[in-house]
């Protein structure tokens, strides 16, 4: 037992009966990449947000007056427009385009509302030619926009927070025309930042990206070593599944091995990925009560969330027979689970 170290080198009567011993092990090989994150493709630099916030700027007069038909004109030459102003509300685009819908009567599905936010994060500065349908959203928005900095911050309740209660919207058009004037208060400026989380709205954008580095290190390592396998899609329905894994080997019809790859740097995440790699443990033991044939599940694990998590950690390797791996132990995974019995190729 003293050259154990991971739980996929140990027997399974060696991990059910040392446990804990296993979790430190894992815990030892997860790594965290939170600090560096993927651009992916609509991601937008500072000095086109910034050539729209000028040009947002000329529109207004320097934020003087915010006449709806002026910003819709600059909008529609300068595209990126929509996203500053989206930034002086601080609304996802489902949220603005709620209460655009209600301030004007006029339906704006979130997901067209979602669309138009990308095709603007991906061509920022083309000039936008819609179709009359997107025109009337896009100036249904435009005009909910500048009347909800003109008007400002409400008040309300003193055990409330309205979401326009910030540094540019406490007084109105008049509190943007100071900041723009005067530069942002530091301290002010990291409190919204507190509240918000630096990054967050790319941080969620570009989620699957982050996901795939993982996915796509296993693809190689089963392709390396010549193993038949089905990588599932987004939303895939798989019979016999109510969610579909992440990879099948050999395929769907004859499940042999299935294997989950799961990324988070929450822990409140992690308990879900961690849930969803049990329940497809207690789909196996089913199958194998019933006399079924059953498949080998692999959890294939990454980020910082998993390492607070010991209990589930726990069960986690209880469940698979230690057959948890890490971006650290992947090349590992053939030899040491049963997809050695589906390989056709050495590595190189």
């Amino acid at each position: 037992m003293n050259t154990m170290k991971f739980p996929f080198e140990a027997g399974r009567e060696d991990v059910l009966s040392r446990p804990e011993a296993f979790v430190d092990a894992v815990f030892s090989s997860l790594v965290s990449e939170f600090l560096i994150l993927p651009k992916g493709s609509g991601f937008l630099d500072y000095p086109t947000f910034a050539a729209g916030y000028e040009a947002l700027k000329q529109a207004s007069a320097g934020f003087t007056q915010l006449d709806a038909d002026s910003v819709l004109a600059a909008t529609l030459k300068t595209p990126v427009i929509l996203l500053v102003l989206r930034s002086i509300l601080g609304f996802t685009p489902p949220e603005w385009a709620y209460l655009a819908s209600n301030r004007k009567q006029l339906t704006i599905p979130q997901g067209a509302a979602r669309t138009l936010d990308r095709e603007v994060r991906m061509r920022p500065m083309r000039t936008l030619s819609p179709s009359e349908t997107t025109r009337l959203r896009l100036q249904a928005l435009v005009e909910t926009a500048c009347e909800l900095i003109s008007e400002g911050c409400p008040r309300v309740a003193d055990d409330k927070l309205h979401r326009l209660q910030k540094a540019d919207g406490l007084d109105g058009l008049d509190s943007v025309r100071q900041l723009g004037d005067l530069g942002v208060p530091y301290a002010m400026l990291l409190y919204e930042r507190f509240l918000g989380r630096p990054f967050a709205g790319h941080r969620d954008s570009v989620s699957e990206l982050v996901g795939d580095g993982l996915e796509s290190a296993i693809e190689e390592t089963l392709t390396l070593a010549g193993i038949t396998f089905r990588k599932t899609r987004r939303a895939e329905r798989i019979p016999g599944f109510d969610q579909a894994p992440d990879f099948i080997v050999p395929d769907e019809f004859n499940p042999r091995i299935i294997i989950e790859a799961k990324l988070t740097e929450d822990d409140g995440t992690a308990r879900d990925k961690a849930t969803r790699v049990l329940r497809l443990c207690s789909m196996a033991e089913q199958r194998r009560q019933a006399g079924q044939a059953t498949y080998q599940v692999i959890a294939c694990l990454a980020g910082r969330g998993f390492g607070v998590r010991r209990e589930d950690m726990r069960q986690m390797i209880l469940h698979t027979g230690g057959m948890i791996f890490t971006p650290r132990t992947l090349h590992r995974m053939v030899e040491c689970s049963d997809l050695a019995a589906y390989r056709t190729k050495k590595f190189e």
